[in-house]
């Protein structure tokens, strides 16, 4: 397998610490010393053999990012995007590049870059059966995640038809997928056993994505079979999802069992290392009737206190202190757009 990091993104959810040129995947978050993209990395290097069979693909603003992070990464496999235009045209253009150096049988892995994963044995074992899929049956393969609580801020993924077992794992034909759904909805899914979330993890042969991309999303490949990646600008802003998975009736779903969990947001550091403790401290903490509380400062001299606290997520990082209730972390992207309107305020992001 070829994997492929998808590391464009920018973690605006887990600003102040994420920036415009130290994104999410740039930082430790869980205290190790090791970040995100470094750990995806490590989790992907044995599936990859070497490291010259891994790729990563970023935004321009974020290359020299990654070089520092991943120095032995070869310079040929890393793909620079001008501009990010969501994960259709990374997928698409990385297809292709993976097709004509390898050639079109060539299984290639696309991996976001600040997933946890808590198994990876299990990992390992789930990739390779997802590889033996789309070799054998030409399957444009995705992992779903079983879900553990009827969440609204995931995809899902229906199961259709059973396509039988590779590497001792059941294999989907997939049904149908949904965005992020209602509460009431998404209780339904759960109750069903049918749907798993939607991981964004995809592994397929180059040439067979590549065949679908010309059915379904031309619009998306024909530019950048003529004028390679300079085209990039003029390309529709999509995600493979809506270009592709949607749409291809070769999408297939093995469900993975693995612990997992999508760095989304400061809440999802809480799940990773809560414990006994009232609060997860990832800084010199002293508090009064505090509890339920995250608190992270990147400078270990700084000190946090707090009284009669209970739900919050505080960040302290350079020059900027972020207080904010746990259910309205998603209200961070909103003040990002307010400091973006106020040009004073630009150095902050």
């Amino acid at each position: 397998m070829i994997p492929i990091i998808l590391a464009g993104g920018k973690g605006e959810r887990f600003w102040p610490l994420s920036r415009k040129h130290r994104p999410k995947q740039f930082l430790s978050l869980d205290g190790s010393g090791t970040s995100l993209i470094q750990a995806t990395a490590e989790r992907l290097l044995p599936l990859a053999g070497d490291w010259e069979h891994l790729w990563v693909i970023t935004a321009s603003h974020l290359a020299e990012g990654v070089r520092e992070q991943l120095p032995k990464l070869p310079e040929a496999n890393l793909l620079v995007e001008v501009e990010g235009r969501d994960t259709a045209p990374a997928v698409a253009w990385a297809a292709l590049e993976a097709s004509q150096r390898y050639g079109e049988d060539a299984v290639v892995g696309f991996f976001p870059a600040d997933h946890w994963i808590g198994d990876q044995s299990l990992f390992e074992q789930t990739l390779r059966a997802a590889s033996a899929l789309a070799q054998e049956q030409g399957a444009i393969a995705t992992l779903g995640i079983q879900p553990t609580f009827p969440s609204t801020g995931y995809g899902y993924i229906e199961q259709g038809d059973s396509i039988g077992h590779y590497l001792e794992l059941p294999a989907y034909r997939v049904q149908r997928f949904t965005e992020k759904p209602e509460v009431e909805t998404a209780k339904e899914f759960l109750a069903s056993g049918r749907f798993s979330w939607n991981s964004g993890m995809f592994i397929f042969q180059a040439g067979v994505a590549l065949e679908e991309l010309k059915i379904h999303a031309p619009y998306v490949l024909e530019p950048l079979l003529k004028e390679g990646p300079s085209i990039y600008p003029k390309i529709p802003k999509q995600s493979i999802d809506y270009a592709l998975m949607e749409k291809t009736a070769r999408a297939c779903v093995l469900p993975a069992t693995f612990p997992w969990d999508d760095l989304g947001d400061w809440n999802a550091i809480e799940r990773l290392l809560k414990s006994d403790s009232p609060n997860v401290e990832l800084a010199r903490h002293v508090g009064l009737d505090t509890q339920g509380a995250l608190l992270y400062s990147s400078d270990n001299d700084d000190l946090i206190v707090t009284i009669g606290l209970e739900d919050v997520v505080i960040v302290r990082d350079n020059k900027v202190t972020l207080v904010v209730r746990k259910d309205r972390t998603q209200d961070i992207k909103k003040v990002i757009k307010t400091l973006q309107d106020d040009p004073t305020l630009a150095d902050l992001l």
